[in-house]
C-alpha cells in the first residue's frame, strides 16, 4: 500500500485471498465484478463472481425438516476467465498457471482507485529458469454502464516458445460465496444458450429460474500476435483458445471486452443480440481505459472527501466502493441499497435499513442519486402497506430485508456456525426501518430542497410510516402514555424476553423515539402542503383530518422507558441480569457474536445486559444534543447533558460491536461529546473492512453501511454539516486525529460547493450561478452568506472547531 490513491498487497496469500477480492472489486453503479484472479476458479480460496444491481432470483431450499424460501441477488456468468501454459521449443507443455501453482514467485495486486482500474502482476519462475511474467489490467467503465475490459499481457523471461491461452465465457455458475449457505438451494440460473460469432465474440444467454430476468453477457476477444482462435460451445460455457509465439520483447497481449445486458434495462431490448453488438463495436482497450478514467475523474470531482494521512486514504477507499455500489447509473435503475454492495453474497445481497448510514452522503453530493434510492422505497409503498394490512395494521410497513418486490425477504432461519444449529430468526420484527426511510426522505428534502419530491413521494413515505406508527400503539392508562409493543429493535440480541413464549420486546427507546419523530415530521409536512394535496393523501391513507389528532396525541406522549437514571434500551432492560464480561473475554478470542457463543453453550443473550450494536445511542446518531433535547421535551422528558453521558457510558460497558455500524455510531456519538475513545471507535470503523475486523465477513461483500457512514461522520459529524430549511448550518466537533478536511457538496440546487475545514477556521467557495448566495449558519446562531463566485473564510470559536492559525495561502 504505496500512494495516497492506491492499495496494493504485495504477495500472494490464500488465506485473505477472498478479502482482496472484495476490496478489489470494481464496478460502475449497474454491475460490480469481483477482483478475483483471471486464471482462479471458485474453491475455498477463490471466489469470481458478477453481480447486477437489482437481480434476484427465489429458490426453495430444505432446512432442518422445513421447506424454506430465500431470495438472492444473483451470481452471473464469469466473463473473466482466462488460463494459460508454456509451450517451450524444447520441453513438453507445461501445467495451467495458477497464484497457487508452485512456481509462482511474485504476485501484486494494486487498485487504483484515482482510475478505477486493478491490475494484477504475477511473475512464475520454473525448475529449468524459464520466466514468465503476466499483467492483469481490468476495469468496469464507469461511463459506459454496460461494459467491461480486461488486458492480459505475458512475457517471457530466458525462453521462447509458445504459449497456450484459453479464455471461458462460464455460466456453470452458482451462489457459493457464503459458507453458512451451503445448505441452501443455489444455482440460479437456467435456459442456458451459448455460441460464437465469426468475428470472435463470444456470447451466453440464461434465465433466472423464477424471476425470469434474462441474462445476456458477450465478450470479444483479440489478441496479439494475430493467430487463429478455436472455439468450443457447451450449453453453459463458450471457450476460446489459441496458441501464439512468445520470445524475449515480444509480448503475447490478449484483451477481452464484455457487454451486460438484461431484461431489467430500459429501453427493453434482447439481452443477448444488444450484447454481441455492444461488445463487438464496443472500442479498443487504451479508448476504452482513457474515457473510463475521464469519468472516473468527474465523479471524484464530486464525491471526493480529502483528508490527511492515512485516514484520508482509507475515507478515499471507503468513497471508492461507495461510488462504485451508487453511481448516477444506479439512478436508472429499480435499485436499492445492497447492504453488503455488490461485492458478495451475504445478505443475500439485500437492502436493509444500511441506507440511514449512506444517504446523507449521497443526498449531498449526487443528491439525483439518492433521490433514486428513495423511489426505490416508493415504489414498494404498496407491498408495504399490504404487509401492514396482512399484520392487521394501517400505513406502511417496510420490511427489515427488502429485495426485488418489498415484500419481507428476511430469512426465517439462521444457522449458528459455531453450534451447526439453525434457529428461529425474528428480525423481521424490527419494524424501526420504516423510520429510516421516513429520517431518509425528510433530510434528502432539507438539503435538496426537492419540493417536487417532498410533496408528491417524499410526502406519501412519510405520511404511510406515520399512520403505521399510530396504528401499532396502544394506550396504557397506567403509564398515561402510548407504548409499542412486540418488536425487535437495532440490536438483534434481544428478540424477546428471557422464557417468554413469543418473540418480541416491549417499548425499545429508538423504536418509540423515532416513531414519536416521523409523526411531528409528518403533521409538518402534512400542514405545508396544498389543500388539494392535502385532501388526496387523506384519501390515499384512508383517514379523516379528525384522525390526525391521534397522531400529533402519540407524537406527545409515547412512552420511553427509563431506569437507573438511564434512558432503557426497552421496557425491562434494567431487570435483566450482568453479563460476566470479564469471563468471557478471557474465554474466547473474540466476542462479538456473543449470541453464537451463547447458543452454543445453551444459553441466550435475551437473559442479560448485553447488547450486539448501538440502539438506544442511535438516537445520538440521528439527532444533535439540541435536536434530541426538544424530541425528548415534546415527550414530556428532561434530556439534560448529565443523563445523556450517564446513558452513553452506560452502554458503552455492555456492548460487544457484533456490528460493523456499532463502532461507526460510537464514535460519532463520543465525538460530539469530545470523549476520549472517540478516535478509538472512529478508527475501528475506519479499519473495520481493511482488516476484516469481523473475521472473515468481508470476504462476503464490504459493509457499505460503514464504509459510507464514516464519510459521513466526517461532514456532518466533525464538520458539523447539518442542512436547514433556514440555510447550511455548521457546527464542528473537534477531533484531533482529523484536523482538516475538504469536500464539495450541493446544497439547495447549489452544486460545488467547497467545504474548507481547518482547526479554528472554515472556509467555503460557491460558484458561479444564478442561485444567488449560499446562506450558512454558524456555531452561536450566527447567520452568514457567501455570494455566488465568491470564498469566505470563518473564525470557529474553540468549542467548536478548536483553536489554530489562519489558513495558509494554498489551503
Amino acid at each position: 500500500m504505496t500512494t495516497a490513491w492506491c492499495w496494493e498487497y504485495q504477495r500472494y496469500d490464500p488465506r485473505t485471498e477472498r478479502l482482496v477480492e472484495s476490496l478489489c472489486t470494481l464496478g460502475n453503479g449497474r454491475f460490480a465484478t469481483r477482483g478475483s484472479a483471471p486464471e482462479s476458479t471458485a474453491d475455498a480460496v477463490h471466489y469470481p463472481a458478477t453481480y447486477l444491481a437489482g437481480c434476484y432470483n427465489r429458490l426453495t431450499s430444505a432446512v432442518a425438516g422445513r421447506q424454506v424460501s430465500n431470495e438472492d441477488m444473483v451470481r452471473l456468468p464469469d466473463w473473466t476467465a482466462l488460463r494459460y501454459r508454456c509451450l517451450p521449443d524444447d520441453a513438453p507443455p507445461g501445467d495451467w498457471l495458477t497464484p497457487d501453482h508452485p512456481s509462482l514467485r511474485h504476485c501484486r495486486v494494486r487498485l487504483d482507485l484515482r482510475a478505477g482500474t486493478l491490475t494484477r502482476r504475477l511473475l512464475f519462475h520454473d525448475a529449468e529458469g524459464r520466466r514468465l511474467g503476466v499483467t492483469h489490467t481490468r476495469l468496469v467503465h464507469m461511463g459506459d454502464p454496460h461494459l467491461a475490459a480486461q488486458r492480459t499481457v505475458l512475457r517471457a523471461y530466458g525462453w521462447s516458445g509458445r504459449i497456450e491461452v484459453e479464455a471461458v465465457l462460464d455460466a456453470d455458475v452458482a451462489n457459493a460465496g457464503v459458507d453458512r449457505y451451503r445448505a441452501l438451494a443455489a444455482r440460479h440460473l437456467v435456459e442456458h444458450r451459448a455460441g460464437v460469432q465469426a468475428e470472435g465474440t463470444a456470447w451466453l444467454a440464461c434465465t433466472t429460474s423464477a424471476t425470469g430476468v434474462r441474462i445476456g453477457i458477450a465478450v470479444r476477444t483479440s489478441a496479439r500476435p494475430l493467430t487463429t482462435v478455436d472455439t468450443a460451445c457447451t450449453a453453459d460455457a463458450a471457450t476460446q483458445r489459441c496458441v501464439l509465439p512468445i520470445r524475449r520483447g515480444r509480448p503475447v497481449v490478449v484483451v477481452r471486452t464484455a457487454a451486460l445486458f438484461s431484461s431489467l434495462d430500459r429501453p427493453a431490448t434482447d439481452p443477448v443480440r444488444r450484447s454481441i453488438e455492444y461488445a463487438t463495436r464496443a472500442p479498443d482497450f487504451p479508448t476504452l481505459l482513457a474515457t473510463h478514467q475521464a469519468t472516473w475523474h468527474r465523479t471524484w470531482e464530486e464525491g471526493e472527501l480529502r483528508a490527511a494521512g492515512e485516514t484520508g486514504r482509507i475515507l478515499r477507499l471507503h468513497a471508492f466502493h461507495v461510488l462504485q455500489t451508487l453511481s448516477p447509473h444506479t439512478a436508472e435503475l429499480d435499485a436499492g441499497v445492497p447492504a453488503r454492495g455488490l461485492h458478495g453474497e451475504a445478505y443475500r445481497g439485500h437492502v436493509f435499513w444500511d441506507e440511514l448510514f449512506v444517504l446523507p452522503y449521497l443526498s449531498l453530493h449526487f443528491p439525483g442519486t439518492a433521490r433514486a434510492l428513495l423511489m426505490y422505497r416508493h415504489r414498494r409503498l404498496p407491498a408495504a402497506r399490504e404487509a401492514a394490512r396482512r399484520a392487521g395494521a394501517r400505513g406502511a410497513m417496510f420490511p427489515w430485508q427488502s429485495g426485488s418486490s418489498g415484500a419481507e425477504e428476511t430469512q426465517r432461519l439462521h444457522l449458528n456456525p459455531r453450534s451447526g444449529r439453525w434457529l428461529p430468526d425474528h428480525s423481521h420484527l424490527q419494524r424501526h426501518v420504516g423510520s429510516a426511510v421516513a429520517w431518509n426522505a425528510w433530510n434528502y428534502g432539507l438539503a435538496t430542497g426537492d419540493a417536487g419530491f417532498m410533496h408528491g413521494p417524499g410526502a406519501e413515505l412519510l405520511l404511510h410510516v406515520a399512520h403505521f406508527w399510530a396504528g401499532a400503539t396502544t394506550w396504557d392508562q397506567g403509564l398515561g402514555r402510548y407504548r409499542i409493543r412486540g418488536v425487535v429493535g437495532p440490536d438483534e440480541y434481544h428478540d424477546a424476553y428471557p422464557d417468554a413464549p413469543g418473540p418480541g420486546i416491549d417499548d425499545n427507546a429508538y423504536t418509540n423515539v423515532t416513531a414519536a419523530w416521523v409523526l411531528a415530521r409528518a403533521l409538518e409536512l402534512y400542514a405545508q402542503l396544498p389543500a388539494a394535496r392535502r385532501a388526496e393523501l387523506l384519501a390515499q391513507l384512508g383517514v379523516a383530518a379528525d384522525d390526525l389528532r391521534l397522531w400529533e396525541d402519540v407524537s406527545h406522549r409515547m412512552y420511553v422507558p427509563f431506569h437507573r437514571g438511564v434512558i432503557s434500551q426497552f421496557h425491562g432492560y434494567g431487570d435483566l441480569a450482568e453479563l460476566d464480561w470479564d469471563t468471557y473475554r478471557a474465554r474466547y478470542h473474540d466476542i462479538r457474536r456473543l449470541d453464537r457463543i451463547l447458543e452454543a453453550e445453551g444459553d441466550t443473550p435475551n437473559r442479560y445486559q448485553a447488547s450486539k450494536q448501538a440502539d438506544t445511542l442511535m438516537l445520538g446518531y440521528l439527532f444533535r444534543p439540541a435536536e434530541l433535547s426538544r424530541l425528548f421535551t415534546r415527550l414530556g422528558h428532561v434530556l439534560d447533558d448529565a443523563l445523556w453521558d450517564r446513558t452513553v457510558s452506560y452502554y458503552l460497558r455492555r456492548t460487544c460491536h457484533g456490528s460493523t455500524l456499532s463502532s461507526l455510531v460510537h464514535g460519532w456519538v463520543l465525538a460530539r461529546q469530545q470523549g476520549p475513545d472517540a478516535w478509538r471507535y472512529c478508527q475501528e470503523a475506519l479499519l473495520g473492512d481493511i482488516t476484516d475486523v469481523q473475521g472473515g465477513t468481508t470476504g462476503e461483500g464490504i459493509h457499505l453501511g460503514a464504509m459510507a457512514g464514516t464519510l459521513d461522520l466526517v461532514e456532518r459529524g466533525i464538520v458539523g454539516l447539518d442542512p436547514g430549511p433556514d440555510g447550511l448550518h455548521v457546527d464542528p466537533v473537534p477531533l484531533s486525529e482529523i484536523p482538516a478536511s475538504t469536500f464539495y457538496v450541493s446544497y439547495l440546487g447549489h452544486r460545488d460547493v467547497r467545504i474548507r475545514f481547518r482547526p479554528g477556521r472554515l472556509g467555503v467557495r460557491v460558484p458561479p450561478s444564478l442561485l444567488g448566495p449560499l446562506p450558512l449558519v454558524l456555531p452561536g446562531a450566527r447567520r452568514e452568506q457567501v455570494a455566488a463566485g465568491q470564498e469566505r473564510w470563518f473564525r470557529l470559536p474553540a468549542a467548536a472547531g478548536g483553536e489554530g492559525a489562519a489558513p495558509p495561502a494554498d489551503a
